[in-house]
């Protein structure tokens, strides 16, 4: 094989792109979990290769998963964040914690940054990144003055549940608004928390009508980050504006992968 051909071969592989899995427990056994929602997209719009990392095990090797990577993916999950990573008490006790992940997800958010890795969080996902950052989460956004309810009815049927539920505006002018090509785009709504004060680097990219950020990015960093509050995963090539996202983060991780490998 010649050394260009060999070039070639490597700058065509498929981006490799973490995603940390969640703790579950079923008849007292305790897993590792990751639902297909989740993946699908990224393998079939994103064209990327997931790698699973477990959170229950610390994190150790948190810099050799690193040293693979090409992006971060941080998805939803059924938990919630431990407040006391931003300094409230817990008003959600009967709500699933999950602080393996919180544990894992914090530091990697963090090297992610530091090694210029794309960032993309779904729900839970986007709110460890506001944390990480030190910002603050609303545990009841249903219970605040002027909000909406923006919870599921769980006695729906699932594509109900993901229907689409509440319009959000973009904030004019910006790449996630030029993606997008409207003003403003339809999403589903499966949250009882919502981002509170913004963390460090942190700007808005779209809202819902009551004024809740749905959407986040950090413009003074180089890297594509994103983060998002409603599940574009769903149905995610039936739904246009999902495909658009899966692509430009697919897209982002494919220039690291070339940039890697250069």
């Amino acid at each position: 094989m010649s050394d260009n051909t060999a070039k070639i071969s490597k700058t065509q592989r498929k981006p490799v792109v973490l995603m940390t899995m969640g703790t579950y427990e079923r008849n007292g056994h305790p897993y590792q979990v990751m639902t297909h929602k989740y993946i699908k997209p990224l393998t079939d719009i994103s064209d990327c290769m997931p790698i699973l990392v477990p959170t229950c095990c610390g994190i150790d090797d948190l810099e050799a998963y690193l040293d693979m990577a090409d992006g971060v993916y941080l998805t939803g999950a059924g938990s919630n964040i431990d407040t006391a990573l931003y300094g409230q008490q817990n008003i959600t006790p009967n709500k699933a914690q999950d602080k393996d992940r919180d544990s894992f997800d914090i530091p990697l958010i963090h090297a992610a940054i530091a090694r210029g890795l794309p960032l993309f969080g779904i729900c839970r996902g986007m709110q460890e990144i506001n944390v990480a950052l030190g910002g603050d989460i609303h545990q009841k956004v249903h219970n605040l003055f002027g909000y909406l309810d923006h919870r599921e009815d769980s006695d729906d049927e699932i594509d109900v549940q993901y229907g689409d539920s509440h319009p959000i505006t973009l904030v004019p002018g910006t790449w996630f608004a030029e993606l997008m090509q409207q003003d403003t785009i339809p999403v589903n709504s499966l949250h009882g928390q919502g981002l509170n004060k913004l963390g460090r680097g942190l700007e808005p990219l779209a809202s819902s009508v009551d004024g809740l950020v749905e959407a986040i990015h950090a413009p003074a960093l180089p890297q594509f980050t994103l983060g998002v509050q409603w599940h574009p995963e769903w149905r995610a090539k039936e739904n246009k504006f999902s495909t658009l996202i899966y692509q430009a983060f697919g897209d982002a991780c494919r220039a690291q992968a070339d940039k890697r490998d250069a």
